[in-house]
């Protein structure tokens, strides 16, 4: 079996980073025709964003503030330069957000992660994910018959003529969730209906335990995740290394800190940024809203691009306390005004019937008077009263939380 989908996946890494940014100039030129990005990259010399230090200078555009960006000027909030009949498909996200699918082969990025799953030309897939204005089933259609692969567009749920479909088609490989595949294979033993067939799977969508991944694995199925979003695509995926999931050719991927667009070091858990190369529908740093973290080195599996732990979680931890919201951005804005900081987490508690705050901070040195200015900070910022706490570098955990909500539930 072929290892790679073509010689992108195991150029160098520095080959990979100089066509990457020897491109963005030119797509940022394409996304300042639209409306939306020229007020938001007023001002900016495309020719200088070069790497990435220039690149986390310019704005995050979160995808949480999509839904009442394009109410403004529907329907995509005038963040495209080209009209909703310049595309393939047009979709509907819960929010709603509105995404349109480009024209070509794969406009996804979805063959490359199939094909790291071991799906090959010839395959019969049955894809199971929703066909039903979100674009779920289209991006792993559009993928799977990029590779040449027959594609049976199922959809999820009526178990009983998925059944009747296995038994007729015999279909080799599966896109779903992990929970479908789940059920799938338990309604087949429960009807004794033989669907040995399916030997590979990419799941997405739903979280895959390793509980669940061993289960899988004792039906003889080989099964492999996919990171993706409906508005990107595939960001990431599984290789036969087992070891994170390695990033998609032709986007540029920041991990930041929650709330902020600071790029952070290597390993550190944050939020996933996404800039794209697609003149047409042009992403420009899209904070998707999920935690992850680069991990180091390259994969095993000879592919060459920097690898993530996968989901880690959230990234919008906002917070209501005493009724008024606290967000990342405030804590964000706390670090930024005192330099003795490296990193910050607030902690929301209960006691005696009442919200409480702490602010945990690792600083770097610790002057005169610093505690009682952060704890001024904070109230002036928050609006709120709360205790500050000094910790040494190291001791807050690499999760990805600058806003620890632990107060008990009901």
């Amino acid at each position: 079996m072929t290892e790679h989908h073509d010689a992108l996946e195991t150029r160098s890494p520095d080959a990979r980073e100089a066509d990457l940014f020897g491109r963005l100039p030119a797509v940022l030129v394409a996304a300042m025709q639209a409306p939306a990005y020229a007020q938001r990259l007023a001002g900016i010399d495309p020719a200088a964003i070069t790497d990435r230090n220039a690149l986390s200078t310019l704005p995050v555009l979160r995808k949480a503030d999509m839904p009442a960006l394009q109410k403004q000027a529907l329907p995509f909030g005038g963040f495209v330069p080209v009209s909703p009949g310049g595309f393939g498909r047009l979709f509907t996200s819960p929010g709603p957000i509105f995404e349109p699918e480009g024209t070509g082969a794969d406009p996804w990025g979805a063959a490359r992660g199939l094909f790291a799953a071991g799906f090959r030309r010839g395959d019969i897939v049955l894809n199971t994910f929703g066909y039903h204005l979100t674009p779920g089933g289209f991006i792993m259609d559009s993928g799977a018959r990029a590779l040449g692969c027959a594609v049976i567009p199922a959809g999820p749920g009526n178990t009983e003529q998925q059944m009747e479909v296995i038994a007729a088609y015999r279909p080799t490989t599966y896109a779903g969730t992990p929970d479908f595949l789940k059920i799938l294979v338990e309604a087949a033993d429960s009807r004794c209906v033989d669907i040995s067939c399916i030997k590979r799977a990419v799941v997405s969508g739903a979280a895959f335990p390793p509980s669940l991944q061993a289960w899988v694995r004792e039906r003889g199925i080989d099964a492999y995740q996919l990171y993706a979003t409906a508005d990107v695509g595939i960001i990431a995926y599984e290789t036969s290394a087992r070891e994170g999931l390695v990033l998609n050719e032709n986007l540029i991927v920041e991990i930041v800190r929650p709330g902020t667009g600071d790029p952070v070091e290597q390993g550190e858990v944050g939020e996933i940024v996404v800039t794209n190369l697609d003149p047409h529908h042009p992403q420009i740093r899209l904070a998707v809203g999920d935690l992850t973290a680069i991990m180091p080195g390259l994969s095993a599996c000879g592919r060459t691009n920097a690898r993530i732990k996968g989901w880690m979680g959230r990234a919008d931890q906002t917070a209501k306390i005493k009724g008024m919201f606290v967000r990342p951005e405030q804590i964000a804005e706390i670090a930024r005004r005192h330099s003795e900081i490296h990193k910050l987490r607030l902690v929301v508690g209960r006691a005696a019937e009442a919200d409480t705050m702490t602010l945990k901070a690792e600083i770097y040195a610790e002057p005169a008077g610093l505690l009682d200015a952060m704890s001024s900070t904070l109230q002036q910022i928050t609006k709120l009263k709360g205790v500050v706490e000094i910790l040494p570098l190291g001791a807050l955990p690499n999760d990805g939380k600058v806003i620890a909500d632990e107060r008990p539930i009901g």
